[in-house]
């Protein structure tokens, strides 16, 4: 079995992409030399190197490389090494302009970028499986090499091509995973608008027509894109486990649903021998610490609760947003840990040095362009401190309180066109639940809509419109063996090929939710409905509503105006041992945290409410002990309480009582056995 740790890295990993061939020779021994200082124990190197790898079909130059994993390793420095298939050279893209991608909209994208690959292609194949067998029968045994890093960021910026050779490829696979054409003409539903094929032969991709396209025939295309990327992962990962046993094999993911929406990682992350991440703060505006605990507690439930490392994250600004603001003085170290926190066995980042040429110049870097006489580079050396201190955590898990269902594929469906409101965005409200259970203080784990998830005492579902049969007799039976269930609109709506369930909605849920939905009721913009508690408390919501009627199920909540006015809002139904809750509209954070409120009373959920705002509080547990993780993400000193003694490991305090934490500090308590 290959391993799931990185080969020989004692610590946890800590560095960065490293570009070399960026630099004069000369400048490699001040990199190595300032890595020892800043205590770096991994770097990823030749991600995007193709071209000097092989400058010309069947030429190669590995003399560079060679010396400088040699350098490296001399000086203490694991290696994660790339395959660097996400850039095919330009002389390959001259023998084969046919491995670029074409849009639905037939227009052929150009050399010059990064991952303009069309994964159907079989000379890229070829090409890719080449350079991957090259790499791994000259490196596999290198005393640097930790692991292997298959091409980068598969799903950006592109992950679906259009082309005729996608267009065969397209039909295979229909045929592998239906059998034959009336089984596709079931699942899309071809009668509808004359659509009905009579052999495989006749389908395409759906490319740009006339108006909205067949949904099911979108779904699956969207599947196969995916599946497509997988299958060149799989065939170089394969080559690595061959010819390099025992050392092993990841790609970065970007599980962040800010930042990806092509790839369905709960298919990847049962790929990979270590889960990775790389994860790049959205400055938009909102709480950008929240979107970093969840994309970590994403990735983390990606890699099945084991422990994952943080592959990429930046030291401050980054470059490609419209904005790129520096983080503020102690927000590196801040985001990093939280991060470990959440699973991650280090934190490294996009790049070792900042690029003086190309795309990302102004991507920060933890050598800055102002060298180490910086705040950048201080702070980077304190970070590697402070992350020696911690390794005791490795191999740890992070516990979880509550699980939120995700599935990519209701994403990708509930995003094809003509659906009741644009208003409705699934990773909206998976944001929104996912703040309100983040300011209750409870730690997430996500799961997909089928897995076992007895273990956790509440369930959320913040949206999945595409929910398969087994998904909900799982949920079903989540609920009557003692579970509390909190549902959201527009779930349970369709099944795996985007057909409404049979009978009325939520059709999947219905039961377990005891209630029927009769229609659909979307807001216009700006348009509010009150919703009043039995109590005369009063709630608003937007951009949804429905006729909802209770089938078992009793009112909580009810409609004060709009269409629905006087039908249920937010229901509560007892089903077995269990219970289910309903909201049929949008509710802002107060309402959110009312609902998941009464949900965690009945879960008989501990509260929390003595923790500080924007002070978050993890637990990692295993053999070498347990510990807690404080970050304060606050600009003010805040006093946490615990549970038992410790000690701080990044001072050597001894810790007991109420734990003060600086303000934008973290701190890591080792609970006493």
């Amino acid at each position: 079995m290959p391993e799931t740790t990185p080969r020989g890295l004692t610590r946890l990993a800590f560095g960065g992409d490293y570009n070399p061939e960026q630099w004069p020779e000369s400048v490699w021994d001040e990199d190595v030399w300032l890595m020892r200082e800043a205590g770096v124990t991994m770097v990823s190197v030749g991600i995007f190197s193709w071209a000097l790898l092989e400058p010309e079909p069947g030429v190669y130059d590995f003399g560079w490389l060679d010396r400088i994993l040699g350098l490296l390793h001399e000086n203490g420095v694991r290696v994660d090494l790339g395959t660097p298939t996400v850039v095919p050279p330009a002389w390959f893209y001259r023998a084969h302009p046919d491995a670029l991608p074409v849009t639905a909209d037939g227009t052929r994208l150009a050399f010059g970028s990064r991952g303009a690959i069309c994964h159907s292609n079989s000379a890229y194949r070829a090409a890719a499986a080449n350079i991957t067998t090259q790499l791994a029968a000259r490196y596999a045994d290198h005393p640097a090499l930790a692991m292997w890093h298959v091409h980068n960021e598969y799903g950006v910026p592109v992950s679906a091509c259009y082309c005729d050779s996608c267009a065969a490829h397209f039909r295979r696979w229909l045929q592998a995973t239906y059998g034959g054409v009336e089984a596709v003409n079931e699942a899309w539903g071809t009668a509808f608008w004359g659509q009905h094929y009579t052999s495989v032969e006749q389908i395409d991709p759906p490319r740009t027509a006339a108006t909205v396209g067949n949904p099911g025939q979108a779904l699956d295309y969207k599947r196969f894109a995916d599946a497509t990327m997988r299958e060149n992962f799989v065939a170089e990962r394969d080559i690595l486990h061959r010819l390099s046993p025992g050392v092993p094999v990841t790609t970065n993911f970007m599980t962040a649903l800010s930042q990806c929406d092509s790839v369905d990682y709960w298919a990847w992350g049962r790929e990979v021998d270590i889960v990775t991440n790389d994860h790049y703060l959205i400055t938009d505006g909102r709480r950008t610490h929240v979107n970093l605990a969840m994309a970590a507690d994403l990735t983390r439930s990606v890699a099945g609760g084991a422990p994952w490392i943080l592959l990429e994250h930046s030291t401050s600004g980054v470059n490609w947003q419209p904005r790129n603001p520096a983080k503020a003085p102690g927000q590196m170290a801040r985001n990093s840990l939280a991060h470990v926190a959440r699973g991650s066995e280090g934190a490294m980042f996009f790049q070792w040095r900042q690029s003086r040429r190309g795309a990302e110049k102004f991507h920060s870097a933890m050598v800055p362009h102002g060298g180490t006489d910086t705040r950048v580079w201080r702070e980077v050396v304190e970070l590697g401190a402070s992350l020696d201190s911690l390794s005791t955590i490795r191999g740890t898990r992070t516990q979880a309180d509550v699980a939120v269902l995700w599935d990519w594929h209701s994403w990708w469906a509930q995003n094809l066109d003509w659906r009741p409101s644009e208003d409705h965005d699934a990773r909206e409200r998976a944001d929104a639940f996912y703040e309100a259970l983040y300011d209750r203080h409870l730690t997430v784990d996500f799961a997909h809509p089928e897995a076992d998830l007895s273990a956790y005492p509440l369930v959320v579902v913040p949206a999945l419109y595409l929910m398969t049969e087994a998904a909900g007799n799982n949920l079903r039976a989540y609920v009557e063996n003692g579970g509390t269930l909190v549902v959201s609109y527009f779930s349970g709506i369709v099944d795996e090929h985007d057909a409404v369930h049979a009978g009325a909605h939520p059709g999947a849920l219905r039961d377990v939710l005891g209630l029927t939905v009769e229609e659909f009721s979307p807001l216009l913009p700006d348009q509010l409905v009150r919703i009043t508690g039995p109590d005369g408390s009063e709630l608003t919501g937007d951009v949804w509503t429905e006729f909802v009627v209770p089938h078992g199920a009793e009112t909580v909540w009810t409609y004060a105006d709009g269409l629905a006015a006087g039908h249920p809002a937010v229901t509560r139904h007892r089903h077995g041992e269990g219970t289910a809750w309903y909201v049929s509209t949008r509710l802002a954070a107060q309402g959110l945290d009312a609902l998941l409120g009464w949900a965690a009373e009945d879960a008989q959920l501990p509260s929390r409410a003595d923790l500080p705002h924007d002070v978050e509080v993890v637990r990692r547990n295993g053999e070498s002990g347990s510990y807690v993780f404080v970050v304060n993400h606050t600009a003010s000193e805040a006093k946490v309480p615990l549970d038992a003694a410790g000690t701080e490991l990044m001072t050597g305090d001894r810790a007991a009582g109420r734990l003060a934490v600086p303000a934008g500090a973290v701190r890591v308590v080792r609970i006493d056995a």
